[in-house]
């Protein structure tokens, strides 16, 4: 009958299956590839098998979860945890999952999560990694999964950034992101002074100086800022940095990613500690 969900009887499984693209619920949760929908809700996406394991080892709450017929078939000790800790349950048909995965091809499983607050980055830490206008998202998944390897004790990004549960960050994160101590700022500059204040050094890099990152002192407690992928830092950003470097480069290359970057700047940083 037209206008009743169409949902398939013929399954083993004791729920049916969700077969159309246009039900309500399916309809809502594509709308949460948009950035102004992720905020009005308060709810973000999880998508693939890795990232809902991840989330899973770490109880993060799950609202609701859409995996088709043949994840379910392989992978049943997720599918058990998961049917036991999120709150709604759907089997969905291979084009529903499709229409509701950002992917090209997802994996066969999609879901629903609270945006919760972070645990904030301490003030008082040895190794601060903080973000000032990062706009592309598999930057800045990228970071933050370098950063958690790097056992850094938190990242902050300006408010002007990507955001932080942009599904490609998630995904780019490789689901270090339920591990990492992060945080939103409304104001970058109020924000190193305060890490100033309890003794933390601030260290920028920049071209315009012939001090390599090789060449300081990084034992003690160290903010790294980094800039944007193509402007860098603002004047006034880096204007109160303690320190600027460089990262020694090929005349014949002009800048790095800011991924990487991060990653020489925060791993010079532990191999300074830790020796």
């Amino acid at each position: 009958m037209v206008g009743e969900p169409d949902r398939s009887e013929s399954l083993p499984a004791k729920l049916a299956m969700l077969t159309s693209t246009q039900n309500p619920l399916i309809k809502q949760i594509k709308k949460l590839h948009s950035p102004k929908e992720r905020r009005e809700t308060q709810l973000f996406l999880l998508e693939g098998t890795h990232l809902i394991q991840e989330a899973c080892a770490v109880n993060y709450p799950l609202e609701t979860v859409c995996c088709t017929p043949t994840w379910q078939e392989r992978h049943p000790e997720l599918w058990s945890l998961v049917s036991d800790s999120c709150d709604r349950l759907e089997l969905v048909g291979d084009e529903v999952i499709k229409s509701i995965a950002t992917t090209v091809n997802p994996d066969g499983i999609v879901a629903t999560a609270p945006r919760l607050a972070f645990a904030k980055p301490p003030l008082r830490a040895n190794l601060t990694l903080v973000l000032a206008t990062i706009q592309d998202p598999g930057n800045l998944g990228t970071i933050i999964r370098t950063a958690a390897a790097a056992s850094v004790d938190g990242l902050w990004v300006s408010h002007d950034s990507v955001d932080l549960d942009n599904p490609k960050v998630l995904r780019a994160s490789a689901g270090q992101w339920f591990r990492l101590a992060m945080g939103v700022s409304d104001n970058l500059a109020e924000l190193v002074k305060s890490y100033q204040q309890q003794g933390v050094r601030v260290i920028s890099t920049t071209s315009h100086t012939e001090t390599s990152y090789w060449d300081v002192d990084l034992r003690s407690p160290t903010l790294i800022l980094l800039g944007n992928e193509g402007a860098g830092l603002s004047p006034d950003l880096a204007a109160l940095a303690d320190r600027q470097v460089k990262i020694p480069m090929s005349a014949t290359v002009e800048s790095l990613n800011v991924g990487t970057a991060a990653a020489l700047m925060l791993y010079e940083v532990r191999r300074q500690q830790r020796s």
